[in-house]
């Protein structure tokens, strides 16, 4: 028997219908070793040397692979064809020689492009080893993401109190949708006037001409700046005689665009199918893993992360046989095209994306799949079938047509095209991300020189230059890309780290720096210019490929990198907060204090009329004071108006007919039904809540119709019967079967989540097991340790999810998620929570003997109650500025046993509120 391993139990199950009963496919479920979310998981001082450590959820799975490698002769390592899937199959090796499981078994890594039953097996032919280079790349990035996110994140919370962890291509992302908040900011709209006459030919025939040069000099776009020139040359338009000057028609060719890559893919379906990427990679490895398509579960597209835009010879073949048979002969080019991928730093250009087979067209798979599923599919099946089809065939005629008014002369231009074949646009055509309108699409009539034409009406219209526009996720994307900054398959999760982290907002299919964000993208280019340089980051991405190209040695590299990146460190760590503040305020001054309709100084207090507002830190993040603190008590956030958005309706429920409204509570905005007056005696409006990273702006009637619909029944359990429900509940969107919760994971939408997706993430929950219920023994998810508390956990509760270490429970606060937040953040609500005496119970330093037991055996509850014990008598004396220091070994417990049974109480109800 052999033994395969792959990541999902999707592929899993699909692989093991091609291979047969010879073969054992097991799933990892992805990753099953990190390093540690502590300090020294890198080691600088020793070569870079790094402890991984076994994800607790992946330790069962771990130990299934172990068992069922006992009896097996061969070890087949089939995980993904890129960096981490190179990664994830050298960790479940090394994890199986530590556990001695292996013995005399062979060892061979394969990889394919497709999970078609031909890739597979073909696969298995030509066995490989792994692949040290490219694991070396993996360990690199890793270790660089850890270096920064550890040593950044304490200095940024300790200069910016409040503010969020930094990552290494997340600020540099940030930067990008910052910079352009800073230009909108700063843009002055300038003034201009166009003058579009409209014409008609003898033939009754009309179209329109711009003016574009008077008296042999040319007028461009934003010459005529005043509405007097305009004025002038309306007149001078009005009584002209017009007649063709020239008409010049010449050919043009549009070539097809090549066939998606990662990059491209978030693109297009985001412009036209409105997928965020995350939702779009998703989907994506869905019909990669294998889709039941009637009785067949095949992998419908082939790897979904890739810079390549080549696509194997047999597939080009189908495509034009494809072509042929849809289209015509005349759509199918002589030679085949031939891509080259045009990326800044390309690399791991496996195939581009493309259906495992063309004859599979969108009609026919369409029922058998999920709605976006099948989108999705269409949308990489039509661009595959274009990229192979015939050019299409223009012709741009440009018509200077000369206005006589007197002794003065005046040019009007009219440009058009004529579509002669269609080719390739007869299938695509790829989406903008503006909505300009194109005037050479415009199609101009028959017009000979020297022909006198007729005004029929003249359009002087004003206008103003405009901003460049916010990042859309397909634009921001597309930017990184041409930067060279990280790589396309993690895209999606650079921006929902940015989302999650409230560092931006997405509104209107637009990304809105937040203000949180642009502080510490403030911070950054004033401490730490180097590291969120464009450029900077582009090359160490070139270094990764070098690495894994065996070029250059990995440790080389992270050695480069971390001599100049800690002597910054060690520089800032000098400066107090106040100058960090100081260089901050000066900086985002324009965005801070915009300048007031009655042109008086904008950093004056409103207020007392005397102090002058500057920029303050406080433990929830940066605001704005009044210099005159404490005798002013002013302060506001830092952007004027706050963000803060009243209560609006927004339309009316066609089934009850009540308003429809988004409200605001203690607890954050939620979407309301009608009022109370409009229900029964002791019955209360319907209601609903906002998800995390959605913008209560960014609501309409449509969603909140749907958010009020919730739970919803997504389909019957195939094998049960019974239904499964959608909903979203206090941990976020779920479904729900019998007594199974599943999370719904990045990507996935509550609201159109189906039934296959559905019942896979229930039987993967079922699969990973029971979670441990409120009095379980959940360890929960461990960050590292605090100084005195000793080892910190992320938790969830009833309340919501909370942090704890040695008795100190903190909840995590609405901006922060369980899956995100750090341990330096964890630390300071640990200590503010202690520092309030709600429940804190702070270790003493134990005698070495006891330390040392307690170590070995693990049990901290003799030590904490021997603690608390001693710490009575001095915390019933001890003085109120005592209770707001900060944790340490020394400190002691603030409240006395008879006063800890009320804020207990009360820190039930704050939890219950933050939660």
């Amino acid at each position: 028997m052999n033994l395969v391993i792959v990541e999902s139990p999707a592929k899993a199950k699909t692989i093991n219908k091609y291979l047969g009963s010879s073969y054992e496919v097991l799933a990892s479920f992805g990753h099953v070793r990190d390093l540690p979310a502590k300090n020294g998981s890198v080691d600088p001082e020793a070569d870079f040397q790094m402890i991984w450590e076994v994800d607790p959820k992946a330790a069962s799975r771990l130990n299934d692979i172990a068992k069922a490698l006992k009896d097996a002769d061969k070890l087949i390592l089939a995980t993904d064809p890129d960096r981490e899937g190179e990664a994830i199959s050298w960790h479940v090796l090394e994890v199986m020689k530590q556990k001695r499981a292996l013995k005399d078994q062979k060892v061979e890594r394969v990889v394919f492009n497709a999970i078609t039953k031909q890739s597979v097996t073909d696969a298995m032919k030509h066995p490989r080893e792994i692949d040290g280079a490219l694991v070396d790349a993996y360990m690199a990035r890793r270790a660089l993401d850890y270096l920064v996110g550890f040593t950044l994140s304490p200095v940024l919370w300790r200069k910016l109190p409040g503010a969020r962890s930094a990552g290494r291509v997340q600020s540099v992302a940030l930067r990008l949708v910052c910079d352009r908040e800073t230009e909108i900011e700063k843009f002055v709209p300038r003034e201009y006037w166009s003058l579009i006459a409209t014409l008609a030919t003898p033939r009754g025939d009309t179209f329109e001409a711009r003016l574009v040069g008077a008296g042999g000099k040319k007028i461009a776009r934003l010459d005529i700046g005043t509405g007097a020139e305009a004025e002038d040359f309306k007149k001078a338009i009005e009584a002209a005689n017009f007649r063709v000057a020239s008409v010049e028609a010449k050919p043009a060719r549009r070539n097809p665009y090549a066939p998606f890559t990662t990059s491209t893919l978030q693109q297009e379906a985001s412009r036209k199918l409105g997928f965020a990427p995350a939702h779009t990679m998703r989907v994506a490895q869905r019909l990669y893993e294998g889709v039941d398509i009637g009785g067949e579960v095949a992998g419908l597209i082939t790897y979904m992360r890739t810079d390549g835009v080549q696509i194997d010879a047999s597939a080009i073949t189908q495509a034009r046989t494809v072509i042929g048979e849809d289209y015509g002969k005349a759509y199918v080019p002589e030679s085949p095209r031939q891509y080259q991928t045009k990326a800044k730093n390309a690399q791991e250009a496996h195939e581009a994306i493309r259906p495992t087979d063309l004859s599979r067209r969108p009609s026919d798979v369409g029922r058998r799949l999920e709605p976006d599923q099948a989108k999705l599919y269409e949308l990489i099946w039509i661009r595959t079938v274009a990229s192979q089809m015939e050019s299409a065939e223009l012709e741009r005629t440009t018509v200077d047509i000369e206005a006589t008014a007197g002794s003065r002369t005046l040019e009007l231009r009219a440009t058009g095209q004529v579509v002669k074949f269609d080719g390739f646009l007869a299938a695509y055509q790829e989406g903008r991300d503006d909505d300009s309108e194109d005037e050479d699409s415009r199609r101009l009539p028959a017009m000979s020189q020297d022909e006198a034409l007729k005004r029929e009406a003249l359009a002087v219209t004003q206008h103003f230059t405009e901003p460049p526009p916010r990042f859309s996720e397909a634009s921001l994307v597309k930017r990184m890309e041409e930067l060279g900054i990280g790589r396309p398959s993690t895209y999606a999760s650079i921006l929902q780290v940015l989302k999650d982290r409230g560092y931006v907002r997405l509104e209107k299919k637009r990304l809105y720096g937040e203000d949180k964000g642009r502080v510490v993208v403030a911070f950054l280019e004033n401490f730490f210019a180097r590291y969120v340089e464009y450029d900077f980051t582009a090359s160490l991405e070139e270094d990764l490929d070098r690495i894994s190209n065996n070029e250059v040695s990995w440790k080389e590299v992270l050695a480069e990198f971390w001599r100049g990146f800690i002597g910054a460190v060690d520089e800032i760590k000098e400066l107090r907060v106040a100058q960090v503040l100081d260089v901050l305020d000066e900086m985002l001054g324009p965005h801070i204090y915009p300048a007031r309709e009655d042109g008086g100084d904008p950093r004056q207090c409103p207020t007392c009329g005397t102090g002058r507002l500057n920029l303050k830190a406080g433990k929830f993040g940066a605001f704005v004071g009044c210099t005159n603190y404490p005798e002013c008590r002013y302060t506001r956030p830092l952007a004027a108006d706050g963000g803060a958005e009243a209560d609006r309706v927004l339309g009316t429920d066609p089934e009850t007919g009540l308003d429809v409204a988004v409200k605001s509570g203690r607890f954050g905005p939620y979407i309301q039904l009608g009022e109370a007056k409009d229900y029964g005696e002791g019955e209360k409006p319907k209601r609903a809540g906002i998800p995390k990273g959605t913008s209560p702006a960014d609501v309409e009637l449509d969603v909140a119709l749907k958010l009020l619909a919730l739970p919803r029944e997504v389909g019957k359990h195939p094998e049960s019967g019974q239904p499964i429900k959608a909903g979203i509940g206090r941990f976020g969107p779920y479904v729900q079967h019998e007594k199974t919760y599943a999370s719904l994971e990045a990507g996935d939408d509550v609201h159109t989540i189906g039934l296959n997706r559905a019942v896979t993430l229930i039987a993967e929950k079922v699969a990973k097991g029971p979670s441990k219920g409120r009095f379980g023994s959940d360890p929960g998810k461990a960050l590292g340790d605090h100084p005195t508390l000793g080892a910190v956990a992320v938790k969830k509760g009833r309340y919501g999810a909370y942090v704890t270490a040695g008795g100190v429970n903190a909840t995590i606060p609405n901006d922060k998620t369980d899956e995100t937040i750090t341990l330096p953040e964890a630390i300071v609500l640990l200590d503010e929570r202690a520092a309030k005496g709600g429940g804190a119970k702070v270790k003493k330093k134990a005698p070495a003997k006891k330390a040392a037991a307690k170590k070995a055996d693990g049990d901290a509850k003799p030590a904490k109650k021997a603690a608390v014990k001693k710490a009575k008598p001095k915390a019933e004396g001890a003085a109120a500025s005592k209770a707001r220091a900060p944790v340490t070994a020394k400190t002691t417990a603030k409240p006395a046993a008879k006063k800890a049974a009320k804020p207990k109480a009360a820190a039930k109800s704050s939890a219950a509120k933050n939660g």
